[in-house]
């Protein structure tokens, strides 16, 4: 008689039934020990099967001889062949056999998944859309997981030591597995079910050819936008280094395009591609930020990235009308984030290069002007630095005694003039707080590719923060100026009297000069260059130390590297602080100069005040750890004869030297103001030192 067997939705005939299931469970049904068979006691490897749960399973229909042909009668041999799934099977056998497991298996590695690795015990085997499947959707990850994440096969078979990790933290794993979405994919969609290959497999539903099918069963729309994209282009003309969907989007660890986490990363995978145009982004504003982003922060993650402006799937040339940045689209395009804006804007140059005398030739001369300044300042000062430092060393190596006494006899002298009014000290106050603030929120921006910078931009609360103070900064800047050029304008028509000529009652050209230039005054004239020239003659001991008047030629430097600053570094500012405004009536590339020029200037203005202005100041000998003439605004008898003698005969001279004692307020305050001033100096150093360390890397980089 012939058995009738439901398989795979037909009947056929079976082999007659000369072993029926019932005597097979004789020895292998899980029995009370009191029912156990003599051939069941005799032999414990036996295996137990719950008969129930084969009943209940795929195939429970079935014979066991069906699966295992091998045996003709009971008992039989104990080294029962493995059951051959290919006789119902056959189809999935074959893509098996051919698969990265099965390959593997047939090669000796014993830890290769087999059928019952994924599918379960063979004789408790469940449909697979049951449930308790372990080839259900919702299981299928974790299935997976016992050989992806098990240490050993991973060593043994190099595997990907994270895949499934990543994949439970994706997008993905998060939608199937936490919000039970069936649609969202699990391994098999992407990887095949039997047919499961190398991605370096060109019959791999992961290869590099092929992903972007594999990826569109879901994301149809995007596939096809990829298609007609540039770089579906180059993938159909058989360009290997073409992108596709794991290059940006990876495999394992997706998350949603529209998170902080993936526009924070996603300049760092076009570079992979582009690494020109991400170096040239970097120098941008938008790019120094989205390098110091902090992850999960979305406040630093607001400035434009690659996609913003390029397009995510629907990537084409400019030239390509289709293209955002076509000139039917790119104004609005950048109205996306600066609303209102004309086409001039667009003109701004995201990816401009400073040595590319060709394409920007502009942008080019102001690169080697900035340069030319930076580096010519530093050099002169530098060497002046080190002159006088190494003039004064000597002299207080040959008598230190006579250093020693002249600078206790001007710390002990309580006769002092003024030298600086309560409003100058107060203007002095705003500089040092403003500058500081701007420093310190600036050059991370400028040094974005340093560790320092990551650690203090998230210490000053991210790129909202560092913004608003950068700006506060500026607006102090601003107004300590407005107040300084208010009082000069104040002053000079108070003064308005001095420049008329006696005799004729007329403004005189020449009183004007002598005002302008006298003294007196903080504009320079030829006596600053005849005071440097003795000054470097005494550095060099060929000349006797030089006497100053009122203010010294580096003095009168720093105070008008102060409007040269505010200007250059101001206006620069401006242009990129309302880039909309000022695109009106001016070109785009302006922002590109003005960002150039800004950063230039600022690295200039904080090394000359924390290198020069700082040993000019505090850090010499007879200064040395601190002067705090611009904190107390009186400089004592004995300093004012020892440095500025040509001041001091002056006053004499005219009868106005009025020495007081050191104000009263003074004494009280000065423990405070020394511990901020040193604070304030300190802060400044440990700047210094980063920048330094910063550019020296990326010189060795």
């Amino acid at each position: 008689m012939l058995a009738l067997v439901f398989l795979g939705g037909g009947l056929r005939a079976a082999a007659p039934a000369a072993v029926p299931n019932e005597s097979c469970l004789d020895c292998h049904e899980a029995v009370p020990p009191e029912k156990r068979s003599k051939d069941t006691e005799s032999n414990p490897a036996i295996e137990v099967i719950k008969a129930a749960a084969f009943t209940a399973s795929v195939h429970g229909k079935l014979l066991c001889v069906d699966c295992h042909a091998s045996v003709k009668e009971v008992p039989h041999d104990d080294k029962l062949p493995p059951a051959q799934c290919a006789s119902c099977h056959a189809k999935e056998t074959t893509a098996y056999a051919g698969s990265i497991h099965g390959a593997s298996h047939a090669m000796g590695a014993s830890g290769a998944a087999t059928c019952v690795s994924c599918h379960g015990n063979a004789h408790e085997i469940v449909p697979v859309k049951q449930l308790d499947s372990p080839v259900f959707k919702l299981n299928l990850p974790q299935t997976c997981s016992k050989c992806h994440s098990d240490p050993k096969l991973i060593a043994e078979y190099r595997m990907n030591a994270h895949a499934s990790d990543f994949y439970l933290d994706s997008i993905h794993g998060q939608a199937l597995l936490k919000k039970g979405i069936l649609k969202a994919p699990s391994c098999n969609d992407c990887h095949g079910v039997h047919d499961i290959k190398r991605s370096i497999d060109e019959s791999s539903h992961t290869h590099h050819a092929t992903i972007v099918q594999t990826c569109g069963a879901c994301h149809a729309k995007e596939e096809q936008a990829v298609a007609a994209s540039i770089h579906g282009q180059a993938l159909a003309d058989g360009k290997r280094n073409a992108p596709v969907c794991t290059d940006c989007h990876t495999a394992h660890q997706i998350t949603a395009p529209l998170t902080t986490q993936f526009k924070a990363a996603s300049d760092q995978v076009c570079g992979r591609c582009h690494q020109d145009r991400l170096a040239n982004y970097r120098d941008t504003y938008h790019g120094k930020a989205m390098a110091l982003a902090r992850p999960g922060s979305a406040a630093d993650v607001k400035v434009a990235a690659c996609y913003d402006c390029h397009g995510a799937h629907n990537v084409y040339p400019p030239s390509d009308q289709r293209s955002l940045l076509s000139s039917s689209h790119i104004v609005n395009t950048c109205r996306e984030c600066h609303p209102g804006v004309n086409r001039s804007f667009t003109e701004y140059r995201p990816h401009a290069d400073p040595l590319d005398a060709t394409h920007y030739p502009l942008f080019h001369a102001v690169f080697l002007a900035m340069t030319g300044l930076l580096i010519g300042v530093f050099l002169f000062f530098g060497i002046h630095t080190c002159l006088w430092l190494g003039r004064t060393a000597s002299l207080y190596r040959a008598d230190s005694k006579t250093f020693r006494a002249a600078k206790t006899a001007a710390h002990e002298d309580v006769r002092t003039l003024t030298r600086f009014t309560p409003f100058d000290r107060f203007l002095h106050t705003l500089v040092v707080t403003s500058f500081l603030l701007l420093v310190m929120t600036g050059m991370p921006l400028k040094f974005y590719y340093t560790t320092w910078a990551h650690h203090m931009f998230a210490l000053l609360g991210g790129a909202d923060v560092v913004r608003a103070l950068h700006r506060l900064g500026a607006v102090v800047t601003f107004a300590y100026f407005a107040l300084h050029l208010s009082s000069l304008g104040f002053k000079l028509w108070r003064g308005r009297a001095a420049v008329r000529d006696p005799g004729t009652g007329r403004y005189s050209l020449r009183l004007a000069a002598k005002a302008v230039f006298g003294p007196d005054s903080l504009v320079p004239s030829l006596q600053d260059v005849r005071d440097f020239i003795a000054h470097v003659k005494w550095f060099l001991g060929r000349g006797p130390r030089p006497q100053f008047d009122r203010w010294t030629y580096w003095e009168k430097f720093d105070y008008m590297a102060v409007f040269w600053g505010v200007a250059m570094i101001g206006v620069s500012g401006l242009i990129m602080w309302f880039p909309e405004f000022f695109a009106r009536f001016l070109p785009g590339w302006m922002v590109n100069v003005a960002l150039l020029i800004h950063s230039d200037e600022a690295l200039l203005a904080a090394g000359f005040i924390f290198a020069f202005h700082f040993f000019n100041t505090h850090f010499r000998i007879e200064r040395f750890p601190m002067d705090t003439v611009i904190f107390s605004g009186a400089i004592s008898e004995t300093e004012l004869k020892h440095e500025r003698r040509h001041w001091y005969d002056r006053l004499v001279a005219a009868g106005r030297l009025t020495l007081k004692p050191v104000p009263a307020e003074w004494e009280g305050r000065r423990k405070i103001v020394k511990t901020l001033g040193f604070f304030a100096v300190g802060i400044g150093l440990c700047l210094l030192a980063l920048i330094l360390f910063a550019m020296i890397s990326r010189l060795v980089h």
